[in-house]
């Protein structure tokens, strides 16, 4: 990518993107990856993942509710996980170009931003 990558992630907006441009390099990945908490790249390289354990289940669907509701403000939609009835876990990846782009870290620092009631310990 380029100097562009990283600042404050929440503060910028995803771009569309239609193929033709590599994946990030492992570099801009970690570079990325340092600025999300509890993010961490599948085995595969291709996606980020993170896993929550909500109150209930009508905590998890109204997370995925608000999470939907930003993913299509920014034109970006994560793959939605919920098993268990209260395991969250939710995948980024830029699918046109197979990997990851900064939209993915962008996405993942505005999913945090959202209000999430946890699962009491």
């Amino acid at each position: 990518m380029n100097a562009m990558i990283g600042g404050d992630l929440t503060r910028k907006r995803c771009a569309p993107c239609e193929g033709g441009v590599p994946p990030l390099t492992q570099a801009e990945v970690e570079t990325l990856l340092a600025q999300i908490d509890g993010w961490h790249v599948t085995h595969d390289g291709k996606r980020i993942r993170r896993e929550w354990k909500a109150r209930n289940f009508s905590t998890a669907i109204h997370f995925f509710d608000e999470v939907a509701a930003l993913a299509e403000a920014e034109g970006h939609h994560p793959d939605l996980h919920l098993t268990g009835y209260r395991e969250v876990a939710i995948e980024i990846t830029t699918h046109a170009i197979g990997g990851l782009s900064e939209n993915d870290f962008i996405l993942a620092a505005k999913i945090d931003a959202i209000p999430f009631e946890a699962k009491k310990p």
